[in-house]
């Protein structure tokens, strides 16, 4: 790529027009689209990319521009302002600009006499319709979700915030892709620091491009260690979380082709809460989160756990005898457990690759072949199968796929742990997990806040489910500029 100070355009159709189909490789490229023909006696060309313009838009415009009458080149720029019947019109000359422009889909109108360009913003992106998110469904509740086009995403989330003070940033990421990248707040709400720090992140990043959308952004822009597996911001594919989000005082990024935006900062306990908990009356949405946070902590300890039991059964009381193995098979039980661990990631693996013609095979294989019949050829103890299945179901409950697998490593560390050391490795090993946790930071927030700092009305509201009524408070952790949130008119009514 040229830099910006090395080429300048002037008036010269023919130079101009060859410059730009130099760089676009008109010719080499089959879908660069050049349309050469005249506009008032001038001679004039469109340039846009096939695939990614409005024909129907173009074909209108172009007709509207056929209909013109001979016109001097000194008059010709005002001509054009009131003749091209499309609202998105703008002016440019700087190369560099163009390009980017007519690869994102806008269409370049150059004439002759004119040394500014054009733009008309008549660009479509293939796309699908806004569909539910798989891994963020409701019993009850809207159906729509984030596509990969930006601009769905953003009138998604204006839909549901139709405040003024709403701020959607455009910002461009990568010296090659070019990629747009979004950066949403509520002007008199979010931080202004937190604001500002993201902001001079996203235009810091120094990278040809970003394939991996949301993912690269986020490694780009977070503080912290890349070894450490907790995620510090939360993803969503739903616009109502997201908006619920920026009310609270938080700030989104969207990054174009994804359809999963970035809230941060964003502690532990986000990670675990469901928009299906506020879909609900407030007793079953604060006995769903309770049974929530009661499978996410099985999944992370119950097995090291039953191991530490089956390999010292010394420690047991006398009533919980019961537990562990009667028969330990061909197969040390620590062994069985490794092996059990990585059996659930290849399943889990191979279910992402799997037609879905073939999941149910895959299912009757995973229960068969590797449940039923190792444990009858010797290899588990039924009680391993067991234990590592009620894993599997509380590693499903948790809500953020990120969260998820951090979880699993940390199960996966304290099981190692246990193995090799029995308590005293399942209680450092805990203790060290835990220490992880507590001084891990998402943008200078606490990542066990409301717990560590503690905070009772914050905590409060983590453990039970908050009636709409009382949600009149933000989170101070997010210093938000506008602390209390407003009263519903409604209810001001009711009350009166």
């Amino acid at each position: 790529m040229f830099k910006k100070q090395d080429i300048e355009l002037n008036s010269d159709y023919d130079r101009t027009l060859d410059l730009i189909k130099k760089e676009l490789g008109e010719g080499e490229s089959f879908d660069i689209v050049v349309r050469e023909f005249k506009i008032a006696g001038q001679k004039s060309a469109l340039i846009g990319i096939d695939g990614l313009i409005k024909d129907d838009v173009m074909t209108w415009i172009m007709q509207s521009l056929f209909l013109l009458k001979d016109s001097r080149s000194e008059h010709i720029k005002s001509t054009l302002q009131t003749a091209i019947p499309y609202i998105e019109l703008s002016r440019e000359d700087n190369i560099d600009e163009l390009l980017y422009l007519v690869l994102s889909g806008s269409v370049l109108l150059v004439v002759d006499g004119l040394k500014e360009l054009l733009v008309i913003d008549a660009r479509t992106y293939p796309s699908r319709n806004p569909e539910e998110a798989e891994i963020e469904r409701v019993v009850r509740g809207s159906r729509d979700g984030f596509t990969e086009t930006i601009v769905f995403n953003t009138a998604l989330l204006r839909r549901r915030v139709r405040d003024p003070k709403l701020r959607i940033k455009m910002m461009r990421v990568g010296r090659r892709s070019k990629s747009d990248v979004c950066l949403c707040y509520i002007k008199d709400i979010a931080d202004p620091d937190l604001v500002a720090t993201i902001s001079s992140k996203i235009e810091a990043i120094e990278i040809d491009a970003v394939p991996m959308a949301e993912k690269a952004i986020e490694e780009l822009i977070v503080p912290g260690n890349w070894w450490n597996p907790f995620p510090r911001v939360r993803y969503t594919e739903r616009p109502d979380v997201a908006a619920a989000h920026l009310f609270e005082g938080h700030v989104l990024v969207m990054v174009d082709t994804s359809p999963s935006v970035i809230i941060a900062p964003a502690t532990y306990f986000h990670h675990i809460q469901h928009a299906e908990e506020y879909r609900q009356n407030p007793v079953v949405g604060s006995y769903i989160r309770g049974v929530r946070f009661l499978a996410v902590m099985a999944s992370i300890i119950i097995t090291p756990l039953w191991m530490l039991f089956a390999l010292s059964p010394e420690l047991l009381p006398d009533f919980l005898e019961f537990i562990g193995p009667k028969k330990i098979g061909q197969v040390p039980v620590f062994i069985q457990f490794i092996i059990a661990e990585l059996s659930l990631d290849l399943i889990r693996m191979a279910a992402i690759h799997t037609p879905s013609p073939l999941a149910t095979a895959l299912g009757v294989i995973a229960a068969l072949l590797i449940g039923d019949i190792a444990v009858n050829i010797g290899l588990f103890a039924p009680e391993i199968i067991l234990y590592t299945a009620v894993v599997a179901v509380g590693s499903y409950c948790t809500p953020s796929y990120e969260m998820a697998m951090a979880n699993r490593l940390v199960r996966f560390f304290i099981l190692l742990a246990t193995g090799f050391f029995k308590l005293p490795g399942l209680i450092i090993s805990s203790i060290l997990s835990l220490l992880l946790v507590a001084f891990t930071r998402s943008f200078d927030v606490p990542y066990l806040w409301p717990l560590i700092p503690f905070n009772y009305r914050a905590f409060k509201s983590i453990i039970i489910r908050s009636p709409v009524p009382i949600q009149n408070l933000r989170p101070e952790v997010l210093h938000p500029r506008d602390r209390r949130r407003q009263p519903v008119p409604a209810l001001k009514r009711r009350n009166k």
